[in-house]
């Protein structure tokens, strides 16, 4: 009697017709042999097992955010992008060399090194789909099941790079889960923001450096990855900044409408909005410069916070407002922000959280000085 070694060779004694063929080329990676290949999700759902003594448990703030990213390729139709898919074969399947595909048992299963949360993503809107498609079709909705029909389409089909090891043990697919969520780190600053030129205000902080006049005296770093350059008086990543605190009176981390969907008029009647609030920035403070305690980032992003809720009193941004509002700036005294060492020693949010509260106290108390200023004009 043969020796039986594989799960693949007790099921190949049954004589099961039933298997499935994944094209790909052979290759050492490391020291192992891999299979590397292009398959739709149709064919990766149908191989790939959970082993959870070598994944971590699913972390469903990372799942939210793929699930949102993956909606824009179904229901917009943007370009989406993904890293490859690792699998472990071990021992599984047959590789046959004349028609270079590996031959899985119908029982036979791949085991995830790398990628749970994007599979479980795509897993997830697949069950969330199905679940409509039922509800449609018990209510007869036609248009819809034609709708999601559609969109389930897109979802089997989409093509996702996948390495399969075929013969390192558990021990080893462990390893390099550590090594690959280890080592490698995220990338931040203004690398992350330059990257990622679909959501609003990024591609409204693009336009507005990029093609209005008036940022070229207000000099923004589009290049340097982490930081700004000496020459530059800002980074990106701040412009990204003080867009959120005018249009929506927060900080970044709790923006609100930096999404993917908006119409170009949205984005130009933003961008030119911004560009009035920097030339009124240039009219009334001093010119751009390091030294002036008025242009730097916290006293900046304190700014942006306060006049906010000038120019949006009426609910809609009203310039008008704005610029009555700003008239306050040359006669702030921006020395009294800080006190000592708080410039420095101050955690950031406090930083600029003291300087909004400097700015909107001075404005209550003194906002009688632009009624002066304006008879004195008159």
């Amino acid at each position: 009697m043969d020796t039986i070694e594989s799960l693949s060779d007790l099921i190949s004694q049954n004589k099961s017709p039933s298997y499935i063929e994944i094209p790909g080329k052979l290759a050492r990676t490391f020291g192992q042999t891999t299979l590397s290949t292009t398959l739709p999700m149709s064919k990766l759902f149908s191989i790939y097992e959970i082993d959870l003594e070598v994944q971590r448990q699913l972390i469903p703030q990372n799942l939210s955010k793929l699930m949102d990213y993956i909606l824009l390729y179904l229901d917009h139709g943007q370009s989406i992008y993904f890293p490859g898919i690792i699998l472990s074969a071990r021992g599984a399947g047959h590789y046959d060399e004349a028609t270079q595909t590996m031959n899985l048992q119908a029982m036979e299963k791949c085991y995830v090194v790398d990628g749970q949360h994007r599979l479980a993503a795509f897993r997830r809107l697949m069950e969330t789909l199905q679940s409509n498609m039922a509800r449609a079709k018990d209510r007869r909705e036609y248009e819809r099941m034609e709708e999601i029909t559609s969109k389930l389409r897109k979802l089997y089909d989409f093509p996702i790079s996948v390495m399969i090891y075929l013969d390192i043990n558990a021990k080893q697919e462990r390893q390099l889960f550590s090594d690959i969520n280890k080592l490698p780190r995220k990338i931040g600053g203004n690398l992350a923001v330059l990257r990622d030129q679909r959501r609003y205000y990024h591609v409204m902080a693009s336009n507005l450096a990029q093609e209005y006049p008036v940022m070229e005296s207000i000099p923004v770093d589009m290049f340097s990855e982490r930081g700004k350059a000496p020459e530059y008086l800002w980074s990106y990543h701040l412009l990204i900044e003080l867009m959120v605190g005018l249009f929506e009176g927060r900080l970044k981390s709790a923006a609100r409408h930096n999404g993917y969907h908006y119409t170009e008029t949205e984005l130009k009647r933003g961008t030119d909005q911004a560009a009035d609030y920097f030339k009124l920035m240039l009219r009334f403070l001093p010119a751009p410069s390091k030294q002036e305690i008025c242009w730097s980032e916290n006293v900046q992003i304190a700014l942006a916070l306060f006049f906010h809720e000038e120019a949006f009193k009426s609910q809609q941004f009203n310039v008008y407002a704005l610029e009555h509002a700003m008239q306050i700036l040359p006669h702030i005294h921006w020395d009294g922000i800080y006190n000592n060492d708080e410039k420095d020693r101050l955690p950031r949010r406090s930083r600029i959280m003291k300087a909004y509260h400097y700015v909107r106290d001075f404005y209550n108390e003194h906002q009688l000085l632009l009624i002066s200023d304006k008879e004195e004009a008159e």
